[in-house]
C-alpha cells in the first residue's frame, strides 16, 4: 500500500494543499457497423528478427499490461478548508478551487445540503464585492477563459439539473437555473462547461497536475445573504449525491472515488475525496429515495437513558425528511415534536445545579461550574446500532436566538458535525463518522468497503491507494441547537449564562 505524509498548516495563517490522482488516459473511437479492418504483421515476412527485439517488443507491451492492471484511475484530492462552526465568527466553512484556462482562484463554502457548485460571474447584479473574511472576492468571466463553453438548453446535462431543480428553464438557448436556499438567500444564472484543475500526488515524491471538464453554474445575480459582504464568498461548493455534483462529475470520468469526507473544526479542516480510515468509525445506511443526506434516526437517549419520544417524529414520508446531515446548515434542528422533550429532559437532568430563567423566549440556566460537570451526554442512536455521542459542549450553542419552529424534519449543520470526520460513501449508499482531531495525521484510502449499512471497524475496510494527512493545530467540538436552540454565554470566569 503506497503512503504519502502531508502537512497541511493551519488555514488560518497558511496551507499546504494536497491532493492524490492517478488517471489512465483512453482513446475512444466510434464507427459504424459493419466495418473493415486490415490487418499487417508488424515484422516483414521475409526477414530475419532477433529474439531479443522480440522480447523487447514483449517487454513493453507486458508494461503496458501492468501498468493498466495496478495503477487506479480513481485518485484522492484533499482540500483545506477554512472557517468555523461559530456563527459570531464565521458561521461557514469554505474551500478553495481553481476554476477556467488560465485557471483562478475561488473560494466556496463547502455545502452537502446542495448539489451544484457555482460562483459569480460577470456581469452580475448584487453580488458582493468584498468579503469580512478577508479573502478576495473573484467574478468568473466565461470570456476570459478558453475552455468555457455554455451548455444549450437541448443539452441532456440541462434536463438532469431540472429534475434536480425544477426552477431551472431556458434563455436564449442557454440553461438557466435558480436556487434557493434555507436561509432565504438564491442565486440565478446559467450553466457553463469549463475545467476544475487539481493538484494530485503521484508517489511520495512526485505531484501532478490534472484538469478535469466540470459543469458549474455562472451566478448573474445573488439575493439575502449571499448578496452581503457578512457571507461573501465566491460561491457555493455543492456536494450533493445528485449527477450535477462535483463529486458525481469526478466519479462519472474515474477521476476520484465515489467517496467523501470532511472535518471540520474551528479555524478550518479538510475536505477529501476518497474515505479516511480512522479508529472507532461506524455507518448507517442512507436513504435511498431521498436526494439529500438523509439517515434513519430512532431515538435520543440522555446519559444512556431513551427519551420518550415516538420514533415516527423521524420517519421519512411525503411530509417528513427525516435526518439530514448537511455542512451548510451552521446550526443543528431537531424536529419539534422531539425537541419538546428533549429540552425538557436536559432541564430536568441540571435543574439542582441551575438557576433557570428565561433568555429571548428560551429556558435559560446560570452556572457556575464547567460545562461538562452539570450537564449530560447525549446520544443520537440511527439504524443498525450506530450512535453519534454528543458532549455538552456539541448541543450548546455560544448565541442565543428566538426561531420558528419547522416540522417534519431535522437538521444536523456544523455545530454537530465538527471535529469529526464525517464520511459519505457512496458507493457503499452509507454515511459514518468518528470523533477526530482535524489537524492530526490521517489515512486516506481511494477504495471503500463493498458492505452497506452495517456499524464496521476500520479494520474491515478495504484499502486501495492511500495518502496521510498531518497538521499542527488542534481545535474544538460542536453543538446541537434545535428550533429555538440551547446556548452558551461565557462572561470570563463568572457565571455562565445557558438557554435552552
Amino acid at each position: 500500500m503506497r503512503r504519502v505524509y502531508i502537512i497541511v498548516r493551519n488555514v488560518v495563517t497558511s496551507t499546504t494543499l494536497l491532493a492524490a490522482v492517478v488517471l489512465l488516459q483512453a482513446v475512444v473511437v466510434l464507427s459504424a457497423f459493419p466495418a473493415t479492418f486490415t490487418l499487417e504483421k508488424a515484422f516483414p515476412v521475409n526477414s530475419r528478427i532477433e529474439l531479443s527485439e522480440l522480447r523487447k517488443r514483449d517487454s513493453l507491451r507486458h508494461g503496458r499490461m501492468m501498468l493498466q492492471k495496478d495503477t487506479s484511475p480513481r485518485g484522492i484530492i484533499e482540500f483545506a478548508a477554512e472557517g468555523s462552526y461559530d456563527a459570531h465568527v464565521v458561521g461557514l466553512y469554505f474551500t478553495k478551487v481553481k476554476l477556467g484556462s488560465p485557471p483562478k482562484d475561488y473560494y466556496v463554502q463547502i455545502d452537502t445540503g446542495s448539489d451544484v457548485l457555482w460562483v459569480g460571474c460577470k456581469p452580475c447584479i448584487d453580488c458582493p464585492t468584498s468579503s469580512k473574511f478577508n479573502i478576495p472576492i473573484t467574478l468568473y468571466d466565461p470570456s476570459s477563459s478558453s475552455t468555457s463553453s455554455p451548455i444549450s438548453c437541448s443539452d441532456q446535462i440541462c434536463s438532469q439539473a431540472g429534475q434536480t431543480y425544477n426552477s431551472s428553464s431556458c434563455s436564449h438557448n442557454q440553461c438557466t437555473y435558480t436556487i434557493h436556499y434555507g436561509d432565504g438567500s438564491a442565486t440565478l444564472g446559467h450553466y457553463v462547461s469549463d475545467l476544475i484543475h487539481l493538484k494530485t500526488l503521484l508517489t511520495d515524491t512526485k505531484s501532478s497536475n490534472v484538469s478535469a471538464s466540470v459543469v458549474f453554474g455562472c451566478s448573474t445575480m445573488e439575493t439575502g445573504i449571499l448578496a452581503t459582504s457578512d457571507g461573501a464568498v465566491d460561491g457555493v461548493l455543492g456536494l450533493g449525491r445528485q449527477g450535477l455534483s462535483v463529486i458525481s462529475q469526478l466519479s462519472s470520468q474515474g477521476i476520484a472515488p465515489n467517496s467523501f469526507a470532511h472535518c471540520l473544526a474551528d479555524g478550518g479542516g479538510i475536505l477529501v475525496i476518497g474515505q479516511p480510515t480512522v479508529p472507532n468509525i461506524i455507518f448507517t445506511p442512507l436513504v435511498k429515495s431521498q436526494g439529500y443526506y438523509s439517515t434513519h434516526l430512532h431515538s435520543i437517549s440522555i446519559n444512556g437513558k431513551r427519551l420518550s419520544i415516538d420514533p415516527s417524529v423521524f420517519a421519512i414520508n411525503n411530509d417528513k425528511a427525516g435526518t439530514i446531515i448537511d455542512s451548510g446548515t451552521t446550526l443543528a434542528y431537531l424536529t419539534e415534536e422531539a425537541y419538546t422533550p428533549f429540552v425538557d429532559a436536559i432541564t430536568k437532568s441540571v435543574l439542582l445545579s441551575v438557576q433557570q430563567r428565561t433568555s429571548n423566549g428560551n429556558p435559560c440556566y446560570s452556572i457556575t461550574s464547567s460545562v461538562s460537570n452539570i450537564f449530560p451526554i447525549v446520544s443520537l442512536n440511527f439504524f443498525g446500532g450506530a450512535s453519534m455521542h454528543l458532549r455538552p459542549q456539541d448541543y450548546l450553542s455560544l448565541q442565543s436566538s428566538k426561531r420558528s419552529p419547522e416540522k417534519g424534519i431535522t437538521i444536523l449543520g456544523d455545530l454537530v458535525l465538527k471535529n469529526k470526520f464525517i464520511v459519505y460513501d457512496l458507493d457503499a449508499q452509507r454515511i459514518g463518522w468518528a470523533d477526530y482531531d482535524c489537524f492530526s495525521i490521517v489515512e486516506v484510502s481511494s477504495n471503500s468497503s463493498s458492505s452497506s449499512g452495517e456499524v464496521v471497524n476500520p479494520s474491515h475496510i478495504s484499502s486501495g491507494k492511500s495518502l496521510w494527512i498531518r497538521s499542527h493545530q488542534q481545535i474544538p467540538v460542536i453543538v446541537i441547537a434545535s428550533i429555538a436552540q440551547l446556548t452558551m454565554m461565557f462572561l470570563g470566569f463568572q457565571a455562565i449564562d445557558m438557554s435552552l
